[in-house]
């Protein structure tokens, strides 16, 4: 950013900003665009006299006066200048009306909700104790002898369950008047939900673990509601109808991924809150770098410089980082003993149903949708990802012109 020096020497328009004290630093950002950084204190302080209308000048002076250092303005300005805070000729934006979805979000949220949650959570328990064969278990994601019903069970039959866990976190969001927003993505070849809430970083940490474990507590109000669903079908040797096994079929499924939040190593929910607990800003990339130095030295090479990591996060990943090992060995015992296997099995199924004239027509064509079912994810996701790129792309370009 080039400043002309007459500017320096007149009040900046600034849009409105949030403050909040986070440890040793402060972070400041627009709500309204979600954009945020992370400033010392005393870069703080001279934000927020810029901000007031004290000219850019003016404040360094202040600034030098107060702190005993200069500060080099045009840098500083130009910083603003990339997290849009300036508003130059435009008018400063003004405080948003109240979100779409707020109110929702606030009953979701509410005392008599929470009774409400709490009656289901009770009423599934009591109901796994009085039937044993609701109680989630492997069996009950096959619940028929079709891979086609099984794959359209595991890959689609989650997607709404997916977006409820999402707009609980969005909603919780709305809740406190973030612009928290929902959008389509992908996990490797999974496709999946993903929810924006980056302005939770501008608000108090009391107020910020409910929006990100809102989506656990709505996989647990989703185990409960599909437990109970099934109890009506129940025959009298307790075995479900196919309508009861396909609402355990998920209710299982739910489980895992309730059950894969505590993978915190791989960004979860929990992962959010335990950084937000212990008061770091990039935990995990300090984590890898702290656990990639160790094994540079056991290979006798030279550590990268860890210096440029936050000392909160380097102080925190120097225990964390082994657990970050141990969930990398977990995750890939779990795709070794159980996703692979499982995998196969079912494809084993499908071309037995193939070359097999016994299994009939029905037979067959189970096979044939089965196949196009699962390869149709696959190109779906491959689209995605391809879209994604192409948005990087045109984002590194756009900026690329503006330098």
């Amino acid at each position: 950013m080039t400043t002309a020096p007459s500017t320096l020497h007149q009040p900046l328009r600034v849009h409105p900003l949030t403050y909040l004290p986070d440890g040793d630093d402060v972070v400041v950002g627009r709500t309204d665009i979600d954009s945020f950084g992370v400033f010392p204190p005393d870069g703080a302080e001279l934000l927020r006299r810029i901000a007031d209308g004290m000219p850019p000048a003016e404040a360094a002076d202040w600034y030098a006066e107060t702190y005993g250092e200069q500060v080099d303005l045009v840098e500083f300005l130009g910083v603003l200048s990339e997290l849009d805070f300036l508003a130059g000729d435009a008018e400063p934006a003004v405080a948003a009306a109240r979100l779409r979805w707020q109110r929702l979000g606030r009953w979701l949220f509410s005392p008599p909700a929470w009774i409400l949650y709490a009656l289901l959570l009770t009423g599934a328990v009591i109901a796994m104790a009085a039937w044993p064969r609701l109680v989630p278990h492997i069996d009950n994601l096959f619940y028929t002898d079709y891979v086609t019903a099984l794959a359209l069970t595991v890959f689609f039959g989650q997607i709404p369950l997916i977006l409820v866990h999402e707009s609980f976190h969005a909603l919780a969001g709305r809740r406190l008047g973030l612009r928290s927003a929902l959008r389509i993505s992908h996990r490797l070849h999974f496709l999946t939900f993903e929810t924006s809430l980056d302005g939770l970083v501008v608000m108090p940490r009391r107020q910020r673990y409910l929006p990100m474990l809102a989506g656990m507590l709505a996989d647990l109000l989703l185990i409960s509601v599909l437990t109970l669903a099934a109890v009506p079908t129940l025959g009298s040797d307790g075995t479900p109808s196919r309508l009861g096994g396909l609402c355990l079929a998920l209710a299982f499924l739910t489980v895992l991924r309730f059950a894969w939040q505590f993978a915190f190593y791989l960004r979860t929910d929990l992962y959010g809150v335990v950084t937000t607990v212990l008061g770091c800003h990039d935990l995990q990339g300090a984590a890898r770098r702290v656990l990639a130095n160790r094994a540079r030295r056991l290979l006798g090479r030279s550590p990268v410089n860890e210096a440029g990591l936050h000392p909160r996060d380097r102080e925190v990943a120097r225990w964390y980082s082994w657990l970050l090992l141990i969930g990398y060995v977990v995750s890939l015992g779990v795709l070794v003993l159980a996703v692979i296997p499982t995998t196969v099995r079912t494809f084993v199924m499908a071309g037995d149903r193939l070359v097999n004239p016994g299994h009939g027509i029905a037979g067959i064509a189970d096979s044939l949708i089965f196949l196009t079912v699962t390869v149709g994810q696959f190109a779906l996701v491959a689209v995605l990802m391809l879209r994604n790129r192409r948005q990087r792309r045109s984002a590194a370009d756009v900026r690329h012109l503006a330098q």
